[in-house]
């Protein structure tokens, strides 16, 4: 078995297999089973947002698993993320977030987005019209430097941050984020983006590492490719084994949503499996078959977020 956590640029650990708590439904009791579900299987990294509406869920769920001894605070990684329309002041939002989460801090607090929204923009597809024209960064990421400072969070990063903006970032920070959260899997490699933040020493954290399955974005390409299926069968694992596998191989956590508990353990197996060079050049293919038959799986073309995307000066 790989080891099950990554030391980040500021000398604090993550488990490298979290649990995702978006859901479009957000139904309070199914978050909270999913979570106690977890917990019992081995997850120790949890991931919310203000806007996935999943951090009373959460947050109560671990308050309960740590009142009865299930796990203690400081074995478990919660992350939690800026919106957008909280930009001109990250401290009261983390303060309310944590309110919410029911915590003194949270492990990991992310910009969410590199956007700024209107200040009544509170739901997670924006339309154009609800984005500000001009997004001040440096007093943005001010604030979550301030957010560390007062103890509110041990970590401060991005999310869906290209190579670019993170570059600009750098150029102010006081702090280099420790995280870059973005969407990543077999058929959306992020090679480029792998490669900038490991010259910064930032991890990378992928979500949506299967694809994004069950989502009204997402897609089953992934785990239905006949390679992922090949590998899968050669080493008596799952496509979803084979697909974290290849998110882990490539030094990132995987942050995979599932509220089933066959799911969870499935998931969780993913640390058992190796892949070899040879598994390792055939997920490439799928990569360049892609290319070659156009087709764009849950990017920008795709995603809910595409409206967002296509306000980047430049792609991730």
């Amino acid at each position: 078995m790989r080891s099950n956590q990554v030391r980040l640029n500021n000398g604090i650990t993550i488990p490298v297999i979290g649990m995702g708590t978006f859901s479009m439904e957000n139904d309070r009791k199914t978050t909270e089973n999913g979570v106690h579900m977890a917990l019992k299987i081995g997850y120790r990294h949890f991931d919310t947002a203000k806007i996935y509406g999943s951090e009373p869920a959460l947050g109560n769920a671990l308050r309960e698993a740590i009142i009865d001894g299930v796990v203690e605070r400081e074995d478990i990684f919660v992350t939690s993320k800026l919106w957008g329309s909280d930009h001109n002041d990250p401290v009261s939002a983390l303060k309310q977030s944590l309110q919410k989460l029911g915590m003194e801090y949270v492990d990991m607090y992310l910009v969410h987005w590199p956007v700024k929204l209107k200040p009544w923009v509170c739901y997670p597809v924006p339309k154009e019209e609800d984005f500000e024209k001009v997004l001040d960064m440096e007093k943005t990421w001010s604030g979550m430097e301030k957010c560390l400072e007062m103890g509110l969070c041990r970590s401060i990063g991005v999310s869906n941050f290209s190579s670019t903006k993170i570059e600009a970032l750098l150029d102010f920070a006081s702090v280099p984020p420790a995280v870059n959260q973005v969407e990543m899997h077999p058929m959306w490699r992020q090679k480029k983006l792998r490669d900038f933040c490991g010259d910064y020493r930032i991890h990378v954290s992928a979500y949506s590492p299967l694809g994004g399955p069950g989502n009204v974005w997402g897609s089953t390409a992934v785990v239905n490719n006949p390679i992922m299926q090949s590998i899968a069968l050669k080493h008596r694992s799952t496509p979803a084994q084979v697909a974290l596998s290849w998110g882990l191989s490539k030094g990132a956590s995987v942050i995979v949503k599932s509220f089933n508990e066959d799911r969870l353990k499935e998931n969780m197996g993913a640390l058992d499996l190796k892949l070899d060079d040879y598994d390792l050049l055939e997920i490439e293919k799928m990569e360049e078959e892609k290319i070659m038959k156009g087709e764009f799986l849950v990017n920008s073309t795709t995603s809910p977020y595409k409206t967002i995307q296509h306000l980047w000066d430049d792609e991730i």
